[in-house]
C-alpha cells in the first residue's frame, strides 16, 4: 500500500496490484483525453503530469519509442480515435503474419488498433479478441469497433496474467508493448502458452533491454511505466519463454535507441538526462517471436500404417503390418 511518504515519489511498486493500480490509472486518463478530443497522445504510463505518451517522455515533442508505427494504408478506414489511443512500441499486426480464419488475441489492447487491423487481416472466417483492465480503454475500443463496422472482434475484461478464455483456442497471440508493464512476466507467458493452440504463436511487439542498463533507470518508477525499467532483458525474455513451454524464441530489435532517444525518454522523470549516455543502445523496441510445440501434421499426410504397408510384398501380421513390426 502506498503512503503519504510515498506520493509524489519515483519508488518502485513493491506488488503485483500495486503495479497494476498505477498502469491502469495511466490507461484510464489516457483513454479519457483520446475521448474528450484531446489532439497530443495522453499518458498511460508516463510521469503524473501526463507529459508522456505510453513509453516514453512527449507532450508536443517527437516520442521515439510511440512515432511512426503505422502506414497510412494500414489505418485506413480506421476510427482516428484507434490511433491516437495506440501507445505502443511497434506494429505486431505487421509482423505477425495473420491469416484468414485466425484467431488472434491481443494482450493489453487499450483503443483496439492492433485488434482492429488483425480483425482486417483474418477475415470474417476468424476472430480478433481484445483482453484489456481498464474500463475507459474498453469503452474506447469498442466505440472504436462500431464505428469501424467490425463484426468479427470481441474484446473481454481482465488481467494478461490471467487469461479469460479456455486452454487452446487461440492461433496467435500479440502485444504491443504491455508485457514489460507486468509485475509476473513468468505468468503472463505461462497463460500465453496455455491459450494457444498446439502450433500457435507468439508475435508480441515490446520494449527489451540489454544488460547494464543503469541501476537509477531500472528504479525509476516513472521509467517502469514508461516501458523501460520494467522491461526484460533479451536472455531473460528468452529464458522466460523457454520455461514456459515455447520453441524457436527469437528476439529482433525494430528499433534501437540512440543517446538523443534515450535523454528524451528521460526527460520528465526526475532523473538526469546525463544518463543517456549510458542509457543509449541498451534500450530497443523488439518484435518477439516463439511457438508452441505439437503442431497437428498435415491433413494430406497418410497414416503411419499405410506408409509402413508401402515396399515390396511381404506376409503381414494381424495388425496388417510387415515383419512383424507390432510385436
Amino acid at each position: 500500500m502506498t503512503t503519504k511518504a510515498d506520493e509524489g515519489s519515483t519508488k518502485m511498486p513493491t506488488t503485483l496490484e500495486e503495479i497494476r493500480a498505477t498502469v491502469q490509472a495511466r490507461y484510464g486518463a489516457a483513454a479519457q483525453r483520446v475521448a474528450e478530443g484531446a489532439t497530443v497522445g495522453a499518458s498511460c504510463c508516463g510521469p503524473a503530469d501526463g507529459s508522456s505518451g505510453c513509453c516514453g517522455s512527449t507532450s508536443e515533442s517527437w516520442d521515439p519509442i510511440t512515432a511512426d508505427l503505422y502506414e497510412a494504408g494500414e489505418t485506413a478506414g480506421l476510427p482516428a480515435e484507434a490511433l491516437l489511443a495506440s501507445l505502443g512500441c511497434g506494429n505486431p499486426t505487421a509482423l505477425a503474419e495473420l491469416h484468414e480464419g485466425e484467431v488472434v488475441l491481443d494482450l493489453g489492447s487499450g483503443g483496439g488498433i492492433d485488434v482492429l487491423l488483425s480483425a482486417k487481416r483474418v477475415g470474417p472466417t476468424g476472430k480478433a479478441y481484445g483482453l484489456d483492465m481498464t474500463d475507459e480503454m474498453l469503452a474506447l475500443a469498442l466505440e472504436n469497433t462500431e464505428k469501424a463496422g467490425a463484426t468479427n472482434v470481441e474484446f473481454l475484461k481482465g488481467h494478461i496474467e490471467s487469461i479469460p478464455l479456455p486452454s487452446k483456442t487461440v492461433d496467435v497471440i500479440i502485444s504491443n508493448c504491455v508485457i514489460n508493464l507486468s509485475g509476473d512476466k513468468r505468468q503472463v507467458l505461462k497463460e500465453a502458452f496455455r491459450v494457444l493452440k498446439p502450433g500457435g504463436r507468439f508475435a508480441v511487439s515490446d520494449v527489451v533491454v540489454r544488460e547494464g542498463l543503469p541501476v537509477a533507470v531500472k528504479e525509476s518508477m516513472p521509467l517502469w511505466t514508461g516501458c523501460v525499467a520494467g522491461a526484460l532483458e533479451e536472455r531473460e525474455f528468452i529464458d522466460l519463454l523457454t520455461e514456459a513451454g515455447f520453441e524457436q524464441a527469437s528476439i529482433e530489435p525494430t528499433r534501437v535507441y540512440t543517446r538523443d532517444d534515450a535523454a528524451a525518454l528521460l526527460q520528465g522523470t526526475g532523473l538526469d538526462v546525463a544518463l543517456a549516455d549510458e542509457v543509449q543502445g541498451k534500450i530497443m523496441s523488439a518484435f518477439v517471436r516463439a511457438t508452441k510445440p505439437g503442431a497437428e501434421a498435415p491433413r494430406s499426410q497418410k497414416p503411419r500404417r499405410a506408409l509402413a504397408s508401402l515396399g515390396a510384398a511381404k506376409a503381414a501380421g494381424d495388425c496388417g503390418c510387415d515383419d512383424g513390426c507390432c510385436r
